[in-house]
């Protein structure tokens, strides 16, 4: 166990991905104009009611404003991690460690809904669920994960040349709190912190994608069964 935590989250990979200092300042001002834009728009997609279509092409416009940020940031990596057999495509691995966050989350939620303020910032959130199309909403939930990762992960963590982890963790939370809802930004704080390992770690996005949406698309169903 100690082994798969070490090669997942914290043994850094060789690698070269070192830019010009002119194009590490041009990734920093799109990374900054990207984060603003997207967090309007996430904040507006919250704010709509629920079952109105008008959620749905939200959602995916935010998911296009992270993507498009991403790739005109500047180059993206998918990088690799350890294993017994060499350096290899992290893809099983992102994919345990985002069930084990599920498992996390779980537990905490069953703590979260004897919290009657806590309580609401959940059930505020899956109103959108319980008045939306499940796989409809299931696509949006996947694909939103990958533009996220994407952009802060890949653009936003290329950007920062210190401490990228901890400074792209802030930069996550504090777009998601202009959904004005606490649970997401304490969500954001956990999940951030663990793929901004994964990416440093690894190098690339792709450990980051599969274990974020491993984990968005399981809560999608996990905490309606927890609080309805």
């Amino acid at each position: 166990m100690l082994t798969f935590v070490r090669r997942a989250l914290w043994d850094v990979v060789p690698r070269d991905h070192r830019e010009s200092p002119a194009a590490l300042r041009r990734r920093q001002l799109v990374t900054v104009g990207f984060v603003l834009l997207g967090g309007v728009v996430l904040g507006l997609s919250l704010r709509i009611e629920p079952g109105s279509g008008w959620f749905y092409a939200a959602t995916l416009a935010l998911a296009g404003v992270w993507t498009v940020g991403a790739f005109v940031s500047g180059p993206l990596h998918l990088g690799r991690i350890t294993t017994s057999g060499g350096l290899r495509r992290p893809v099983v691995t992102p994919v345990l460690v985002g069930a084990v966050l599920v498992a996390i989350f779980g537990l905490g939620g069953l703590v979260v809904r004897e919290i009657p303020f806590l309580d609401q910032q959940v059930r505020s959130v899956l109103d959108h669920a319980a008045a939306g199309s499940w796989p409809l909403l299931v696509l949006i939930t996947a694909v939103n994960g990958v533009a996220e990762e994407l952009f802060f992960r890949g653009a936003a963590y290329a950007a920062t040349p210190h401490h990228p982890v901890p400074v792209t963790t802030v930069a996550y939370t504090l777009a998601t709190l202009a959904t004005g809802n606490v649970m997401l930004a304490f969500a954001a704080v956990l999940l951030g912190i663990v793929v901004g390992l994964q990416r440093r770690a690894s190098g690339g996005i792709l450990a980051p994608v599969l274990t974020h949406v491993t984990w968005s698309v399981s809560m999608l169903f996990l905490l309606p069964a927890l609080f309805g």
